[in-house]
């Protein structure tokens, strides 16, 4: 019984073996690791969704509302022309502000910090000329300052300044700044917010009039590129809203704003009746919309009181510059550079009109499923189906991310990531094709590595292109089969230990193969020092038969410089030498030809009755005196090679006879004289054989002899000359076909 286990745990081995080949466990680790990637979120998979949005806003920016709520008093170029460089005097601005809030301006915010004294208030120009008298300097010192001229006219209007974060100590001061309320709820939003050591503030009579205190501070990211404006900032001690933050809560007359917290990080700010959304450390998504020229008013027309109250009755009014000199531009994804005032325009008419950008909680998880989904199918189908096909759904799959972010963002305004599903699917396609190629390679070099010493080069590579054909099984094909054989190998094997013999074998066994390999054969086997091949398998080879009846031949010729390189080894080492000598057998005909042995080890061999009776041939080839047997099929199927039929046998195992010949030379060697003058001769002594005209076929072989020793066969009639003496003595009788019946394989 615990068999059965072992049994099912082999097989479940075998089956994921089966599942994960074909690259897919590379496609596997590489979705695991492109999915802890993304857990760790770095810079360059930020940077790739942040432009991916940036495109996404080129394509379908937001639309600037008709009405314009908000409107923007520009110290532009001319007006600091007019007005005089900037800083203007404080009584300067407080005459914008008087003029704004004449013309019902509903909250007035400046992104402007008035951090310093003015310099041309009275008391400050008494200081800076003594000489002036000292009356005059009484009076000017008795004059109110610049600064509580502006917080005079900013008591009269609702007003949000500005204020800056800085990454400096903070400076002393007897006073305690103004503090926006901000109620924290669900938990302690400050770890998350963008931190700075200390705020840049107003001057104390400037903080002390107006009506909120705005952040102004735009944190760009890496690439310049402003996407995200901080909704609230803190210096760890106190959280400070935006300036469009604080500039909705007064124009909604909320008291205080709120912070939400969750689990994921900041949620949104709460001013009511809205929650304006933000990413988890407290930043909106700046959905931007083209500069819009037609939203800001010259500041020196507010001043000489020339523009158009409409443009100002019922608007929130931002206070800033698009002046170059005065380095407040910003680059954002839609617009290239505008004024850094104008961020805040756009982040409140998102507010307003609800057309906020948000990055759903669940977008990182279908972000991922999506991507584990993408690259799954492509671990799957890769190797099933194949690179090609696959790449269809590879489109399929990118374009549907791609699609799927598209529409969320231009119809709900939610942002999902489409580059890290697409890539990942592309990676892991990318990926596993390769692995999967790799892995082809790998078997044709395993092909190779397996045949490249028993087939041609051609072959090899040939079935190199197709390893599926390496399973088991096989297939009937017309085949030549090749069996040759070292003659008294025992007599040879006593000259040498275990090594010189080894040594020996392979200084045999490389040549002949390189023979077989040359035209075309394999090697089916080595069985100690003899060789067995075949023609026509696994590759298709018309001339089969002919390129055998080559190799054969070669291998004959072969064997005399190999004899020769052997003396003069014994010779030098002083050892008796013995000539190698061989028998070749070559028959054709059908024989099944594949794959056999088991799952765990098999080889490519032929099996079948014609490879039995080409070994049978090759033993009788000692017994006939000739040095290559052939079978009549093989004759038929190379006709034009030199051949004499040698006799009509019964081989040991067979129950019919079969015509035999011996292979005496090539083509050439069948054209010439001496061979023709030989055949004529050999066919008479046949002919008299068969006829029992024992004397006739006593004189011609007699007469073949002679003619024979040329082309190795001469032996072949002595044998015939005792066969004949044994028949004159006990003859067959009238009956006899001619047929000899082997004793021996």
């Amino acid at each position: 019984m615990a068999e059965r286990p072992r049994r099912w745990r082999v097989l479940r081995l075998a089956w994921w073996r089966k599942q994960l080949g074909g690259g897919r466990v590379v496609g596997l680790v590489v979705l695991f690791l492109l999915l802890v990637l993304r857990s760790l979120n770095p810079a360059l998979l930020r940077e790739a969704e942040v432009r991916t949005f940036d495109f996404y806003q080129s394509m379908k920016p937001r639309e600037t509302p008709p009405d314009r709520p908000v409107v923007i008093v520009d110290l532009d170029e001319d007006s600091l022309h007019e007005l005089g460089q900037w800083p203007w005097p404080r009584t300067l601005v407080a005459k914008l502000v008087d003029n704004l809030t004449a013309d019902g301006a509903i909250v007035i915010g400046f992104d402007i910090v008035f951090a310093e004294p003015d310099r041309v208030s009275p008391a400050s120009i008494a200081k800076a000329f003594p000489n002036l008298g000292a009356e005059f300097i009484d009076q000017l010192k008795a004059m109110p300052s610049n600064d509580e001229a502006l917080a005079a006219s900013m008591r009269k209007s609702k007003v949000v300044v500005g204020q800056a974060g800085i990454d400096l100590p903070p400076r002393r001061t007897d006073r305690i700044p103004p503090i926006p309320q901000v109620a924290q709820i669900g938990g302690d939003p400050k770890p998350l917010l963008l931190h700075f050591t200390s705020m840049l503030r107003n001057v104390p009579e400037i903080d002390a009039a107006a009506a909120g205190w705005g952040a102004i501070t735009a944190d760009p990211d890496p690439d310049g590129v402003v996407r995200r404006v901080p909704a609230m900032v803190t210096d760890g001690t106190y959280i400070y809203p935006a300036l469009s933050m604080d500039m909705l809560r007064l124009a909604t007359a909320n008291e205080s704003l709120g912070i939400k917290m969750e689990a994921a990080g900041v949620y949104g700010i709460i001013v009511r009746p809205n929650i304006v959304q933000t990413d988890e450390s407290g930043r909106i998504w700046l959905y931007a919309g083209h500069h819009d020229p037609a939203k800001y008013i010259p500041g020196k027309d507010v001043i000489n009181g020339t523009v158009d109250k409409s443009k100002i009755a019922n608007k929130l009014v931002l206070v800033g510059t698009s002046a170059v000199g005065l380095q407040d531009i910003r680059t954002i994804a839609v617009a290239g550079q505008i004024p850094g005032v104008e961020l805040h325009a756009q982040i409140i008419e998102t507010v307003l009109y609800g057309q906020q950008l948000s990055r759903p909680d669940i977008a990182t998880s279908v972000e991922m499923i999506a991507a584990i989904i993408g690259a799954v199918l492509m671990i799957v189908l890769v190797p099933l189906v194949g690179a090609r096909w696959t790449l269809l759904l590879l489109f399929v799959v990118m374009g549907g991310a791609a699609g799927f972010s598209w529409y969320e963002f231009s119809h709900e305004l939610h942002m999902y990531d489409a580059v890290f599903p697409a890539a990942t699917t592309l990676v892991t396609f990318i990926l596993v094709t390769y692995a999967s190629y790799a892995r082809e390679e790998a078997q044709k070099r395993q092909v190779r590595a397996a045949f490249n010493r028993y087939l041609a080069p051609a072959v090899v590579e040939q079935i190199a292109a197709d390893p599926s054909k390496l399973v088991l099984g096989g297939e009937q094909r017309d085949m030549t089969l090749l069996f040759c054989d070292i003659r008294g190998f025992t007599t040879i094997s006593e000259l040498f230990d275990a090594h010189g013999l080894t040594l020996l074998i392979n200084k045999f066994l490389t040549p002949m193969t390189d023979i077989i390999l040359a035209r075309q054969g394999a090697i089916d086997k080595y069985m100690g020092d003899c060789i067995m091949a075949y023609w026509n398998a696994p590759l298709d080879d018309p001339d089969h038969a002919a390129h055998a009846c080559a190799s054969a031949l070669a291998m004959n010729e072969r064997l005399a410089p190999l004899n020769d390189q052997l003396e003069a080894e014994a010779k030098a080492e002083n050892r008796r030498h013995v000539p190698i000598k061989i028998g070749i057998g070559l028959n054709s005909g059908p024989a099944v030809v594949g794959n056999v042995g088991s799952d765990q080890f098999f080889g490519y061999s032929s099996l079948g009755d014609t490879v039995n009776l080409a070994s049978r041939l090759e033993g009788q080839s000692k017994g006939y005196g000739v040095i290559i047997v052939i079978g009549e099929t093989t004759r038929d199927r190379a006709p034009n090679f030199a051949s004499l039929e040698l006799d009509l046998i019964k081989v040991k195992g067979k129950t019919e006879a079969v015509r035999i010949f011996t292979l005496a030379g090539t083509p050439d060697v069948a054209q010439s004289d001496a061979f023709k003058a030989l055949k004529a001769e050999h066919d008479a002594f046949l002919a008299a054989y068969r006829a029992q005209d024992w004397a006739k076929a006593r004189h011609q072989a007699e007469r073949c002899t002679p003619l024979a020793e040329p082309f190795h066969v001469e032996h072949y009639y002595e044998i015939f000359l005792e066969r004949i003496a044994e028949y004159e003595l006990n003859p067959p009788g009238a009956n006899w076909d001619g047929v000899y019946t082997a004793t021996s394989k």
